[in-house]
């Protein structure tokens, strides 16, 4: 039996592999699976078309988090320490020294990636204040961006799923709302417990990935990734800096909002009068542009999911499965994952995954004699699955946006891919532990 959720995620992945653009892979993808499903043209539009909707908010975030991103980046505060770091490798010009500065690279990107989920909610808004001005120095390291990219997509993900703090708090908010809407009401505090053990395939995979991307690895150094425009800070462009950076995280804070946030951050800037409006303006929507792309391919998956579920063939084929495979617990929850995997590639949001599966998989779940604790294990691993390794997800596209800017690294083979192989692999495995030892 055709399914039609099945097809149109696996030609949208395999469109993204033949380096055809994400977003038009994900008008493909939706225009098939849903003819296949039986919709006409006229529907899938009008479906497509008013889940778009759902994205608006986040989209417009991300492109007003671009254009502040770019208004700190070009205070020069990260060009002056790379300049700096990159001064002190080739003063003492020395392996060990090298070895040192990857070491701190790493602690420090993995730090900043976690914090930007609960500590400092900002999400992927710090990678293009961050990373770029690092390309150098990158490239000076001949560190292989690849293991850059399982670095951030770490802490892009692994906070939310074991944390309730930050995104990780409205994460844990919409598993316990999905398993109320199933009738098996949970609280709050039995999520990150039982979520303890998937969370050990993110470390598995975060080790290995390092490790397997150890290798030094050759890049051409662009004349566009050595801007040294004001390497020299003024005092008052720190504060300055400073400023807006608290001004953001305090509104962000106090109307729960990204959007108001970001524009905190982007009115100190404009109202101390550190430089010329038109060179700020100008800086905001060079920004914006590096965000707005991201913003599109999540209106896109909004899209793409709204076709998927009006077509009714997830519920097809969790039924169809569970009717083959019977009460056999371990190869029904491996099954579960695998679904959960494939909805979330093609949709790109674990968060939007859950309300979709988790009216199907708890009286699955229940039926299989799993208890709760082992149940909210299967929810939150089976829709964070995909999340790394996804197209459409804003965890792979943050760290392509930041690690592309000369145009030497692919979004699908060199964030995609290590970041599906490293991260989702070990996830089901431990999260297969969790849902049968709980």
């Amino acid at each position: 039996m055709i399914n039609a959720v099945v097809i149109a995620v696996v030609l949208m992945i395999v469109l993204c592999l033949c380096r055809l653009n994400v977003v038009i892979s994900l008008f493909i993808g939706a225009l098939v699976g849903g003819l296949i499903s039986g919709m006409n043209i006229t529907e899938i539009v009008s479906v497509f078309g008013k889940n778009i909707v759902d994205g608006a908010e986040v989209a417009l975030s991300y492109a007003l988090l671009g254009g502040f991103a770019a208004l700190i980046s070009y205070s020069g505060i990260t060009d002056y320490l790379v300049n700096k770091i990159i001064d002190a490798i080739h003063a003492e010009n020395s392996k060990m020294s090298r070895v040192k500065v990857k070491i701190v690279i790493i602690v420090a990107l993995l730090a900043i990636s976690i914090m930007s989920q609960n500590l400092i909610p900002v999400h992927i808004a710090f990678i293009p204040i961050v990373i770029p001005p690092l390309i150098s120095l990158f490239n000076e390291l001949n560190i292989d961006r690849r293991q850059i990219a399982i670095i951030i997509g770490f802490g892009l993900c692994f906070p939310y799923v074991l944390m309730p703090f930050g995104f990780g708090q409205i994460y844990h908010q919409i598993i316990q709302s999905g398993f109320s809407k199933a009738d098996h009401p949970i609280e709050m505090g039995m999520i990150w417990k039982s979520m303890l053990i998937p969370s050990i395939g993110y470390i598995v995979g975060l080790i290995a990935g390092i490790y397997y991307y150890r290798k030094p690895r050759k890049y051409i150094q662009r004349d566009e990734v050595k801007d040294t425009t004001h390497t020299e800070i003024k005092p008052y462009i720190l504060i300055v800096t400073v400023v807006s950076i608290i001004a953001t995280f305090l509104v962000q804070l106090l109307t729960d909002s990204m959007i108001f946030g970001a524009l905190a951050g982007v009115l100190v800037f404009f109202i101390s009068r550190a430089y010329k409006w038109t060179e700020l303006d100008k800086k905001f929507v060079e920004g914006i542009q590096i965000m707005s792309f991201i913003g599109v391919v999540i209106l896109s998956a909004n899209g793409f999911a709204g076709v998927m579920n009006e077509t009714g063939d997830i519920s097809k084929l969790v039924n169809g499965i569970s009717g083959v495979i019977g009460d056999n617990k371990l190869i029904s929850i491996i099954v579960m994952y695998l679904i959960g995997l494939v909805v979330t590639l093609g949709i790109g949001s674990s968060f939007a995954t859950i309300p979709i599966i988790a009216t199907l998989f708890v009286p699955l779940g229940e039926s299989l004699g799993l208890s709760t604790m082992g149940l909210i294990a299967l929810i939150g691993t089976a829709s964070a699955l995909g999340d790394s390794g996804s197209p459409a997800s804003d965890s792979t596209l943050g760290p392509t946006a930041g690690l592309d800017v000369d145009g030497q690294h692919d979004h699908i083979r060199d964030t995609c891919i290590p970041n599906f192989v490293f991260y989702n692999i070990p996830l089901i495995i431990f999260g297969t532990i969790a849902a049968m030892v709980l």
